[in-house]
C-alpha cells in the first residue's frame, strides 16, 4: 500500500523559504505571484494491507515524526 503525504506550514507561521521563492519568481519576471507557501511531500510503500491499520500507522508517522504538529498541518492519501 502506498501513502502519499503532503505537508504544509499552518496559517500565520512565517515562511521564509516561500518569500525566497517569491521574490526569485519577482526576480524572473513572474510578477503575477503574490505569495507562496512550502511544504514537503513524501511517499511511503507500506506492507500493510489493511486499509486501517495502514491509516493508522500513517497518522502515528506524521504525528510522531514527519510533521511538527505545533507549525505544520498534514494531508495523505492511500492507495493499493
Amino acid at each position: 500500500m502506498k501513502a502519499r503525504i503532503h505537508i504544509t506550514l499552518k496559517n500565520g507561521v512565517l515562511d521564509p523559504q516561500g518569500t525566497a521563492i517569491a521574490q526569485a519568481l519577482h526576480h524572473m519576471g513572474f510578477d503575477a505571484v503574490k505569495d507562496v507557501r512550502q511544504g514537503k511531500y513524501i511517499e511511503l510503500e507500506l506492507a500493510e494491507t489493511d486499509a486501517a491499520q495502514a491509516k493508522a500507522k500513517v497518522e502515528k508517522m506524521c504525528a510522531g515524526l514527519l510533521a511538527n504538529t505545533v507549525v505544520e498541518n498534514y494531508r495523505y492519501e492511500l492507495e493499493g
